[in-house]
């Protein structure tokens, strides 16, 4: 019990002793805890604030838990050791760092001089093969040159007269008078340039009796003619102008044969001279016939047989429009063909023959048989015949309603007033003239007065009388505008006007109305010919048409043109080869001389067709470059298609019978900078582009700062004086070549497109090749004809907006179509393009050639041109409905025809080359 007893004491205590060990433990963990959580906590507070307080103590020697200045710590040697290490590196790394960006800098350097490198190596390339290409051009055209045995001329150097004359052996009788004979050569060398001195007719006693209008229209188409020279020493020719009088015989014969004998440089016999009397009314008397003109040319509108001296005095037409040009809207159309009379006459004879003669011989004794002493009885049974069968409508009157005017004896005098007469040949399809029935009248103002007002309303002309000289007989082919018929067969008359086909006698009243407008319409005409026949029979060739004087734009040009990958797509044609020689103008003066010669025939009598309207026709002077464009044969220079064969070798260079040739751009614009910079820009590497000559429209300079892109050719831009669409076909002297790429400056053409139209043009030069396509249509409810743009099977025109064009058709336009189409595109700005292809269609006969399956040729997203007006198609509907006023009929042709290449849209390997030809 007692051991029990003790256990559980025992264990009672040990157990109090347990609870107290845990409970140490347990006071010694939260001390241990606290203790930590002190020192922790408060121990870095405590330190924390020690140190500020210490670092921000005054004195240096409280610092003890501060930091120390650097020159401080370098004091110590190994940190001194480490601070010359550490400048001593950066250092070292400031010099590496200089050197690098050195060396960076010389790499740059010597990129751009490989660039360069590059560059140099690519034009040199550029130029060896240039080299190589003006090298076989040279020698191929040295062959065609040894072939042709032909040299190429110059405008040839003027030669002048001597101021001295030599004189010439005086004829035995001066009514033999001929060139051979009466004409001084030598004043006159061939390349002299045909000097022409005027007279002033006021300085003469004769003048003050001028008709004031004569005076006038003479002396103002003398000062604006090419010929004329105030330099009298040096002239060839000497004109002065006698007539038309005022009144008649206010001065006798006597006393204008003492004041020409009186002239300057008569010379005692008058060689060298022209007497041109002009007739302004049809009852003008012969001022001349008793008066000794010399050796002088008489150029007049009546003429007696002992009188006229063939081959060397000039029968003109009357002045009829002195002061003013002919009105174009008051002259009948020349269709339809047949009118409403077959024929028609008026006029009434004053005299009988038998009166009229003279001398003592009778009529029967001027002709070799026994005929008749007067057809004009005769005539008036037959014609009177014919008006009563009422076969066909005819109107035949021999007696004037009121006064005839006055005449020549056994002439028909005129009836009624000049409108009076005009109105009835509008109706009429052939107009009788029934020349003088006395022999020794070879021609008088009258019936050159009926020629005219004929030729001028559109009717035919019959000539009643074959002896009659019709004027500039010798060079004029009448043939081809009038029937000259013998009195005789005047029974047959009304049977050869019938036969006549409806071709004929418009090809007839066309001719005609050629005739008219060239050389008698107005005084320039008239002179112009004047001189023009002399010239031509004397052999000398005419002058070069003037050409128009750029006013070149100063430019900035330097910006290096991109490539347009649309230019570079060549779509379903091969551009073929790259021309990379320079620039290459136009020969000119090929036939500067046999072309006088060669052509003279076909110079003077054109009707519409390949020479209609030539420049070295009377009126106008020779083109510097028309010999190339008139070749031989068929008025245009022959150019093929090559020898012939695969194709290859028409491709392997230009082709053609003259291989090598350029083509200039026209291109018109006005303010439109940014879609003009695009536009050449797209001509950049254009092969065959002698140069661009851009047509700056607006009174408003191109901006200074303006860069202009560089192409590759000369861009040259002429300011005009006026914002004019004529302009865009002034003959520029800038253009040196014959093929002209006329273009607007928002078209928009591949390379391939335009490389193709200027091998077209080469086999057409006569004709306008382009890419859009318009015809004209009748509008049957109006009874006018229309502008239409629609898509068609058909077309008449090729809008010159996009194509080529022989710069002949620049002059003619400038030049030699009337100034009323001019002043119409003026008025409307507008359809200029309409009056080329007018133009160009009367001449030739042929339409338009379009190439490539395009309509239009805008580029997307430029801005609005002209074109885009509501107003713009009413315009060119009137346009065109004027131009067939002026001209008389519709010149526009239709056509189905289309050029592509003859593998157009075939699919052929590389090395296969596709060759262009028409389909």
């Amino acid at each position: 019990m007692t051991g029990y007893t003790m256990l559980r004491n025992g264990g009672v205590g040990n157990g109090g002793q347990t609870c107290m060990l845990r409970w140490s433990n347990r006071i010694r963990l939260t001390w241990l805890s606290f203790t930590l959580f002190v020192i922790l906590v408060f121990f870095p507070l405590i330190a924390h604030y020690y140190l500020t307080t210490l670092d921000e103590a005054d004195e240096a020697g409280k610092r003890i838990f501060g930091p120390r200045a650097g020159n401080e710590l370098c004091e110590v040697k190994h940190v001194l050791d480490l601070c010359r290490i550490r400048e001593s590196v950066s250092e070292e790394l400031l010099q590496l760092e200089a050197k690098r960006q050195e060396l960076n800098s010389e790499i740059a350097k010597l990129n751009l001089k490989i660039e360069a490198c590059k560059k140099s190596i690519e034009n040199a390339k550029q130029d060896l093969l240039q080299l190589k290409n003006v090298i076989s051009q040279t020698e191929h055209s040295y062959k065609e040159l040894m072939a042709q045995n032909q040299p190429k001329l110059s405008l040839p150097i003027r030669l002048l007269p001597e101021k001295d004359d030599i004189g010439l052996p005086p004829p035995k009788v001066l009514q033999s008078c001929r060139l051979h004979n009466c004409f001084d050569y030598s004043r006159c060398p061939l390349t002299s340039g045909f000097p022409v001195y005027v007279y002033d007719s006021d300085q003469f006693a004769f003048g003050s009796y001028l008709d004031p209008l004569v005076k006038q229209a003479f002396q103002a188409t003398a000062r604006a003619n090419v010929y004329v020279t105030e330099n009298a020493d040096i002239a060839c020719l000497y004109v002065i102008l006698v007539g038309e009088m005022q009144e008649l015989g206010v001065l006798r014969p006597a006393g204008l044969e003492k004041q020409l004998y009186s002239l300057p440089h008569w010379r005692t016999d008058g060689h060298n001279h022209v007497i041109i009397s002009l007739s302004r009314k049809s009852d003008t008397q012969n001022l001349l016939y008793n008066v000794s003109t010399g050796r002088a040319m008489v150029a007049q509108s009546t003429f007696y047989a002992a009188q006229y001296r063939p081959g060397f005095d000039l029968v003109v037409s009357p002045l009829v429009h002195a002061m003013s040009e002919p009105n174009f809207m008051e002259i009948p159309p020349q269709v339809p063909v047949k009118r409403k009379y077959l024929f028609t006459f008026q006029g009434e004879k004053i005299e009988s023959l038998r009166s009229s003669l003279q001398e003592a011989r009778s009529f029967e004794e001027e002709m070799e048989g026994d005929p008749p002493a007067d057809y004009d009885d005769r005539i008036i049974a037959t014609l009177k015949a014919v008006q009563d069968s009422k076969l066909d409508q005819v109107l035949v009157e021999f007696t004037c309603k009121n006064q005839p005017k006055p005449s020549l004896p056994t002439e028909w005098a005129l009836c009624g007033e000049r409108e009076d007469r005009l109105e009835l040949l509008k109706l009429s399809t052939f107009a009788l003239i029934i020349t003088p029935g006395d022999p020794r009248l070879v021609i008088s103002s009258g019936c050159a007065t009926r020629l005219f007002e004929a030729l001028e309303v559109g009717a035919v002309p019959v000539v009643l009388g074959e002896h009659v000289q019709l004027p500039y007989q010798d060079v004029l082919q009448w043939s081809e505008a009038a029937l000259v018929v013998p009195k005789p067969r005047v029974t047959e008359v009304h049977f050869l006007l019938r036969s006549l086909s409806d071709s004929d006698l418009l090809a007839m009243r066309r001719q005609g109305r050629f005739l008219w407008e060239t050389y008698f319409s107005t005084a320039d005409s008239i002179f112009s010919t004047v001189l023009a026949v002399i010239r031509t029979r004397i052999q000398i060739p005419a002058a070069p048409i003037r050409e128009e004087a750029a006013a070149e734009i100063p430019h900035r040009s330097g910006k290096a043109a991109g490539t347009d990958p649309n230019m570079a797509d060549n779509g379903d044609l091969d551009l073929g080869p790259v021309e990379t020689e320079p620039p290459y103008a136009s020969p000119k003066y090929l036939r500067n001389f046999t072309l006088t010669v060669t052509d003279f025939y076909r110079s003077w009598n054109s009707a519409p067709g390949p020479f209609h309207l030539f420049p070295h026709t009377p009126f106008d002077p020779v083109l510097p470059s028309e010999a190339k464009f008139l070749g031989s044969g068929t008025g245009f220079r022959p150019i093929g298609g090559g020898a012939g064969g695969s194709g290859k070798e028409f491709q392997a260079s230009l082709g053609g019978n003259v291989p090598r040739e350029q083509f200039t751009v026209v291109m018109l614009t006005y303010e439109r900078e940014e879609v003009l910079m695009n536009s050449l820009e797209r001509l950049n590497g254009l092969p065959y582009l002698n140069k661009v000559v851009v047509v700056w429209n607006s009174p408003k300079l191109p901006s200074e700062d303006l860069l202009w892109p560089d192409i590759g050719v000369p861009i040259m831009v002429v300011r005009t004086e006026k914002n004019s669409l004529n302009n865009r076909f002034l003959p520029w002297n800038e253009i040196e070549t014959e093929a002209i790429l006329s273009i607007d400056d928002d078209a928009h053409l591949r390379h391939d497109e335009i490389m193709f139209g200027f091998r077209v043009w080469r086999e057409a030069r006569d004709r306008i090749v382009g890419f859009p396509g318009r015809y004209h249509a009748w509008d049957i409810p109006h009874q006018s004809w229309l502008y239409n743009s629609n898509y068609s099977c058909e077309l008449s025109m090729v809008l010159t907006g996009a194509a080529f064009f022989h710069k002949y058709y620049a002059y003619l336009y400038s030049y030699v179509m009337p100034q009323a189409i001019r002043d119409m595109v003026d008025e409307y700005i507008n359809c200029e393009d309409i009056a080329m292809n007018f133009l160009v269609s009367h001449i030739t006969r042929k339409p338009p050639i379009k190439v490539t399956s395009r309509w239009t040729f805008r580029c997307p997203g430029c801005p609005q041109a002209l074109s885009h007006d509501d107003s713009h198609f009413h315009e060119r509907h009137k346009c065109i409905n004027f131009f067939v006023k002026v001209y008389g009929y519709m010149p526009l042709l239709y056509t189905q025809f289309r050029v592509d290449s003859v593998l157009f849209k075939t699919r052929l390997p590389h090395d296969k080359t596709k060759c262009f030809k028409f389909i």
